[in-house]
């Protein structure tokens, strides 16, 4: 590898096959969530809903506030769980199927193939002088491209500003900073990854590229050519010798080579480049169905079943094996925990904070401490609760004991606490805050404190 060396421009061929159309899929499964999303409402409001300013994360009906780290660390975990299993399973599924920069170039290319033509006429267009109709398909090109990679930009910006407000904000040029700031950061990301470095990524900048491997064994499903079937390579004549050596079934056509994203040669066997895209086993078999020989040149396979040569149905032998079965053990027990984390989540959060000032003397010679408490509702419904404290002898507070808290949002609440000084001495003592509902499903809360008697009474 050499990371220096210049680069030779790639000239994708498009494939067609089945494959590639299971590509396509997810290609418009990926992006009809990413860019769908923030357009769904849920009870008034988008069902997704990243709000940095009310520091609150809206997911449909779960609302999580920054005290629910710990779910998005949770989830983080399980997917790189998914990924450990996929990889072992299967390689590089994620990079083929799913990578947001294997879907971004899969859909730039596709708006070249269709405006500058073929591989062949990108090619001349690209080594011929600059006409006036060759400058029209270029402009064209970036003009689709950078659409794209600003609407791609708004969409990401829309899960951190409902997107309805955005767009109004944008067409009367009324957007604030750092909304444009990120708009125009990811789409020119998207539009210089996707359109002009594509293959540069995966093999330079991409950490996966690198460790993948650690995750491979001899059973992990990966795209293998068949040299004991296509060795020695060559044209294939009409009229052979019968007295020449074994021809192999690949006729050297380079198509393989054509339709990769990453310019490798599948046929030097196996290759960190390789993003399992499966273009090349499209390419071979449309190939071998021309010349009327069996599909299978390039396919699916792992270094046991090729060094067996075990069919490609019994190949599902192999993922029942320790590795795999551990992964998806952790994988399911981790989804579990996480299940029940989220469903035993109380819908209601209550912190008291003690007022910094010092403990002071009442007219009536009661003991005051001033508390700020909290009130989180994480339900999609206003509560009503009632407050109280306990904990010491004739303790009260002086406020209202009953509270409105509207829905998905929290609410601070300043409470006035006092304790006779009767059999108090001075310092710290513990009291309880306790929360209860006033209509709706029983719901009990409670938080401990300090009482601060002052030495100056």
């Amino acid at each position: 590898m050499q990371v220096d060396a210049a680069r030779h421009r790639l000239y994708v061929r498009e494939a067609q096959g089945r494959h590639t159309r299971r590509r396509w899929a997810c290609v418009w499964l990926t992006q009809l969530v990413y860019y769908g999303l923030p357009w769904l409402r849920w009870n008034g409001r988008p069902a997704v809903l990243f709000d940095l300013a009310a520091r609150k994360f809206n997911v449909f009906g779960l609302v999580l506030w920054p005290q629910d780290f710990i779910f998005f660390a949770g989830l983080l975990a399980l997917c790189a769980g998914l990924l450990f299993l996929a990889s072992a399973v299967a390689g590089r599924v994620w990079c083929a199927f799913a990578c947001p920069h294997t879907v971004y170039s899969t859909m730039f290319m596709w708006i070249e193939n269709r405006i500058e033509g073929t591989r062949a006429a990108r090619m001349r267009l690209d080594t011929q002088p600059l006409s006036l109709s060759g400058a029209a398909k270029k402009l064209a090109k970036h003009g689709a491209w950078l659409l794209l990679a600003v609407w791609t930009g708004i969409t990401l910006v829309g899960y951190f500003t409902p997107i309805r407000t955005l767009l109004g904000e944008l067409i009367a040029f009324s957007a604030g900073p750092w909304a444009s700031f990120w708009i125009c950061l990811y789409g020119g990301l998207a539009y210089l990854n996707a359109g002009w470095m594509r293959e540069q990524f995966c093999k330079y900048i991409c950490a996966y590229a690198r460790f993948q491997s650690v995750m491979f064994d001899r059973d992990t499903l990966v795209i293998r050519y068949d040299r004991l079937r296509g060795e020695p390579r060559g044209l294939r004549r009409k009229h052979r010798d019968p007295g020449a050596p074994r021809q192999g079934d690949c006729v050297d056509c380079t198509i393989c080579v054509q339709v990769c994203p990453t310019g490798i040669d599948i046929r030097n066997g196996f290759q960190y480049e390789c993003i399992d895209c499966a273009s090349c086993i499209d390419a071979c078999d449309a190939v071998m169905d021309k010349l009327g020989m069996a599909r299978g040149l390039i396919g699916y396979s792992t270094l046991t079943a090729a060094e067996q040569a075990q069919p490609v149905q019994r190949l599902w032998r192999g993922f029942l094996r320790p590795r795999v079965l551990g992964y998806a053990g952790i994988l399911a027990g981790g989804l579990l925990l996480y299940v029940a984390a989220l469903s035993l989540r109380p819908p209601i959060r209550l912190n008291v904070i003690p007022d910094r000032a010092a403990a002071r003397l009442a007219e009536d010679g009661a003991v005051e401490n001033v508390f700020r408490l909290q009130v989180m509702n994480m339900d999609e419904r206003p509560r009503r609760v009632r407050i109280a404290v306990t904990g010491l002898d004739a303790i009260r507070s002086l406020e209202g004991g009953e509270y409105d808290i509207d829905a998905a949002a929290s609410r601070s609440i300043p409470l006035r606490v006092r304790a006779l000084p009767a059999g108090l001495r001075p310092g710290s003592h513990r009291i309880l805050f306790t929360l209860e509902a006033v209509e709706g499903p029983a719901l009990h809360i409670s938080e401990r404190s300090v009482f601060v008697v002052s030495h100056e009474r």
